[in-house]
Protein backbone atom coordinates (compact mmCIF):
# COMPACT_ATOMS: atom_id res chain seq x y z
CA UNK A 1 0.00 0.00 0.00
CA UNK A 2 2.38 2.49 0.69
CA UNK A 3 4.80 1.68 -2.25
CA UNK A 4 1.78 1.69 -4.50
CA UNK A 5 0.69 5.33 -2.99
CA UNK A 6 4.24 6.73 -3.50
CA UNK A 7 4.23 5.71 -7.15
CA UNK A 8 0.96 7.41 -7.57
CA UNK A 9 1.52 10.43 -6.21
CA UNK A 10 5.21 10.58 -7.73
CA UNK A 11 3.03 11.06 -10.99
CA UNK A 12 1.15 14.03 -9.86
CA UNK A 13 3.00 17.25 -10.86
CA UNK A 14 3.18 19.45 -7.54
CA UNK A 15 3.44 16.73 -5.12
CA UNK A 16 6.63 16.06 -3.77
CA UNK A 17 6.90 12.83 -1.30
CA UNK A 18 10.08 13.81 0.74
CA UNK A 19 9.28 10.34 3.26
CA UNK A 20 7.87 6.76 3.75
CA UNK A 21 6.93 5.28 7.04
CA UNK A 22 6.16 2.13 8.79
CA UNK A 23 5.38 2.75 12.14
CA UNK A 24 4.01 6.10 14.34
CA UNK A 25 7.24 6.67 15.92
CA UNK A 26 9.23 6.59 13.06
CA UNK A 27 5.72 9.00 11.35
CA UNK A 28 7.02 11.96 13.36
CA UNK A 29 10.95 11.86 14.01
CA UNK A 30 10.49 11.91 9.63
CA UNK A 31 8.05 14.87 10.15
CA UNK A 32 10.65 16.52 12.50
CA UNK A 33 13.55 16.24 10.05
CA UNK A 34 12.11 16.93 7.07
CA UNK A 35 8.92 19.61 8.22
CA UNK A 36 6.23 18.55 5.01
CA UNK A 37 3.20 20.41 4.26
CA UNK A 38 0.90 17.36 4.68
CA UNK A 39 0.83 14.11 5.87
CA UNK A 40 -0.70 11.26 4.15
CA UNK A 41 -1.30 8.17 7.27
CA UNK A 42 -3.11 5.17 8.27
CA UNK A 43 -5.60 5.45 11.21
CA UNK A 44 -4.10 2.07 12.25
CA UNK A 45 -0.12 1.56 12.15
CA UNK A 46 2.81 0.09 13.97
CA UNK A 47 3.06 0.07 16.87
CA UNK A 48 -0.25 -1.02 18.36
CA UNK A 49 -2.63 -1.38 15.37
CA UNK A 50 -5.06 0.90 16.79
CA UNK A 51 -5.31 4.60 16.43
CA UNK A 52 -1.83 5.91 15.67
CA UNK A 53 -2.37 7.61 12.97
CA UNK A 54 -5.43 10.00 14.98
CA UNK A 55 -2.75 10.24 17.60
CA UNK A 56 -0.27 11.80 15.16
CA UNK A 57 -2.53 14.18 14.15
CA UNK A 58 -3.42 15.25 17.34
CA UNK A 59 0.12 15.74 18.52
CA UNK A 60 0.86 17.52 15.64
CA UNK A 61 -1.85 20.05 16.69
CA UNK A 62 0.36 21.11 19.57
CA UNK A 63 3.81 20.39 17.60
CA UNK A 64 3.40 21.14 13.92
CA UNK A 65 0.08 23.13 13.45
CA UNK A 66 0.49 23.74 10.23
CA UNK A 67 0.72 20.29 9.04
CA UNK A 68 -2.33 19.07 7.27
CA UNK A 69 -2.92 15.25 8.06
CA UNK A 70 -4.97 13.01 5.44
CA UNK A 71 -5.98 9.75 7.45
CA UNK A 72 -7.01 6.55 5.82
CA UNK A 73 -9.37 3.94 6.73
CA UNK A 74 -10.31 0.57 5.87
CA UNK A 75 -13.96 1.26 6.92
CA UNK A 76 -16.11 4.24 7.48
CA UNK A 77 -15.87 4.45 10.96
CA UNK A 78 -17.91 7.26 12.39
CA UNK A 79 -16.19 7.31 15.46
CA UNK A 80 -12.62 7.57 14.28
CA UNK A 81 -13.49 10.41 12.54
CA UNK A 82 -15.06 11.98 15.53
CA UNK A 83 -11.51 11.87 17.21
CA UNK A 84 -9.58 13.21 14.50
CA UNK A 85 -11.68 16.17 14.17
CA UNK A 86 -12.67 16.68 17.79
CA UNK A 87 -9.92 19.24 17.82
CA UNK A 88 -10.29 20.96 14.79
CA UNK A 89 -11.35 20.40 11.13
CA UNK A 90 -9.01 22.30 9.79
CA UNK A 91 -5.82 20.56 8.04
CA UNK A 92 -7.47 17.28 8.22
CA UNK A 93 -9.03 14.88 5.76
CA UNK A 94 -10.63 11.61 6.79
CA UNK A 95 -10.60 9.28 3.55
CA UNK A 96 -11.36 5.43 3.32
CA UNK A 97 -8.82 3.34 1.75
CA UNK A 98 -11.12 2.44 -0.93
CA UNK A 99 -10.09 6.10 -2.72
CA UNK A 100 -6.68 5.46 -2.96
CA UNK A 101 -6.92 3.83 -6.97
CA UNK A 102 -7.90 7.32 -7.44
CA UNK A 103 -4.85 9.72 -7.45
CA UNK A 104 -6.35 13.02 -8.27
CA UNK A 105 -8.67 12.17 -4.93
CA UNK A 106 -5.86 11.63 -2.88
CA UNK A 107 -3.43 15.01 -4.12
CA UNK A 108 -6.84 16.88 -3.45
CA UNK A 109 -6.92 15.94 -0.29
CA UNK A 110 -2.87 16.62 0.43
CA UNK A 111 -3.89 20.39 -1.17
CA UNK A 112 -6.96 20.68 0.74
CA UNK A 113 -5.16 20.18 4.55
CA UNK A 114 -2.03 21.88 3.30
CA UNK A 115 -4.08 24.98 3.03
CA UNK A 116 -5.57 24.52 5.95
CA UNK A 117 -8.90 22.98 4.78
CA UNK A 118 -10.64 19.58 5.14
CA UNK A 119 -12.00 16.80 3.46
CA UNK A 120 -14.19 13.98 4.53
CA UNK A 121 -15.16 10.93 2.64
CA UNK A 122 -18.94 11.10 1.61
CA UNK A 123 -19.34 7.40 3.03
CA UNK A 124 -17.86 8.74 6.37
CA UNK A 125 -20.25 11.39 6.36
CA UNK A 126 -22.80 9.34 5.83
CA UNK A 127 -21.87 7.18 8.98
CA UNK A 128 -21.64 10.14 10.90
CA UNK A 129 -25.26 11.01 9.98
CA UNK A 130 -26.50 7.30 10.73
CA UNK A 131 -24.54 7.73 14.11
CA UNK A 132 -26.44 10.97 15.48
CA UNK A 133 -29.27 9.49 14.05
CA UNK A 134 -28.93 6.53 16.29
CA UNK A 135 -27.95 8.91 19.45
CA UNK A 136 -31.19 11.06 18.96
CA UNK A 137 -33.06 8.08 18.78
CA UNK A 138 -31.88 6.70 22.38
CA UNK A 139 -34.14 6.37 25.16
CA UNK A 140 -31.08 7.22 27.27
CA UNK A 141 -31.72 11.03 25.67
CA UNK A 142 -35.07 11.85 28.09
CA UNK A 143 -32.18 11.25 30.89
CA UNK A 144 -30.36 14.07 32.63
CA UNK A 145 -26.92 14.32 32.95
CA UNK A 146 -27.09 13.26 36.44
CA UNK A 147 -29.25 10.40 36.27
CA UNK A 148 -26.94 9.29 33.34
CA UNK A 149 -23.72 8.90 36.00
CA UNK A 150 -26.16 7.10 38.35
CA UNK A 151 -27.14 4.71 35.66
CA UNK A 152 -23.66 4.08 34.44
CA UNK A 153 -23.29 2.92 38.38
CA UNK A 154 -26.11 0.96 38.32
CA UNK A 155 -24.67 -1.04 34.92
CA UNK A 156 -21.17 -1.25 36.90
CA UNK A 157 -23.35 -3.26 39.38
CA UNK A 158 -22.61 -0.90 42.43
CA UNK A 159 -25.57 -0.53 44.84
CA UNK A 160 -27.27 2.23 46.29
CA UNK A 161 -25.02 3.28 48.86
CA UNK A 162 -21.97 2.54 46.42
CA UNK A 163 -23.33 4.88 44.25
CA UNK A 164 -23.85 7.18 46.46
CA UNK A 165 -20.06 7.33 48.13
CA UNK A 166 -19.20 7.46 44.52
CA UNK A 167 -21.20 10.26 43.22
CA UNK A 168 -21.16 12.36 47.00
CA UNK A 169 -25.08 11.77 46.67
CA UNK A 170 -27.33 10.95 49.77
CA UNK A 171 -28.49 7.12 49.31
CA UNK A 172 -31.87 8.59 49.16
CA UNK A 173 -31.06 10.69 46.52
CA UNK A 174 -29.85 7.81 44.60
CA UNK A 175 -32.93 6.13 45.20
CA UNK A 176 -34.88 8.92 43.78
CA UNK A 177 -32.80 9.36 40.48
CA UNK A 178 -32.78 5.67 40.22
CA UNK A 179 -36.62 5.75 40.43
CA UNK A 180 -36.74 8.44 38.33
CA UNK A 181 -34.42 6.51 35.84
CA UNK A 182 -37.11 3.22 35.48
CA UNK A 183 -39.72 5.72 35.32
CA UNK A 184 -38.46 7.55 32.34
CA UNK A 185 -37.36 4.69 31.01
CA UNK A 186 -40.58 2.38 31.27
CA UNK A 187 -39.63 -0.10 33.58
CA UNK A 188 -41.36 1.01 36.79
CA UNK A 189 -43.81 -1.72 36.69
CA UNK A 190 -40.94 -4.47 36.84
CA UNK A 191 -39.34 -5.81 39.70
CA UNK A 192 -36.32 -4.53 41.20
CA UNK A 193 -33.57 -6.97 40.06
CA UNK A 194 -35.48 -6.76 36.51
CA UNK A 195 -35.32 -2.92 36.17
CA UNK A 196 -31.62 -2.66 37.42
CA UNK A 197 -30.61 -5.16 34.85
CA UNK A 198 -33.25 -3.66 31.64
CA UNK A 199 -31.78 -0.23 32.55
CA UNK A 200 -28.48 -1.63 32.74
CA UNK A 201 -29.03 -3.50 29.21
CA UNK A 202 -30.10 -0.18 27.88
CA UNK A 203 -27.14 1.93 29.51
CA UNK A 204 -24.54 -0.70 27.24
CA UNK A 205 -26.86 -1.01 24.09
CA UNK A 206 -26.28 2.84 23.97
CA UNK A 207 -22.74 2.77 23.88
CA UNK A 208 -20.19 2.77 21.14
CA UNK A 209 -18.31 -0.52 21.13
CA UNK A 210 -14.59 0.63 21.25
CA UNK A 211 -12.79 2.14 17.46
CA UNK A 212 -16.92 1.45 16.02
CA UNK A 213 -19.28 3.65 15.29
Amino acid sequence: MREGLRQLLATVEDIDVVAVCESRDDLLATIEREKPDAVLTDIRMPPGHSAEGIEVAHQLRRTSPAVGVVALSQFADAEYALQLFEQGSNGRAYLLKERVNNVEQIASALRAVAAGGSVVDPKVVEALVAARAARQQSPLQVLTARERDVLAAVAEGKSNAAIGRELFLAESSVEKHINSIFSKLGLSEEPEIHRRVRASLLFLADRPEPGGA
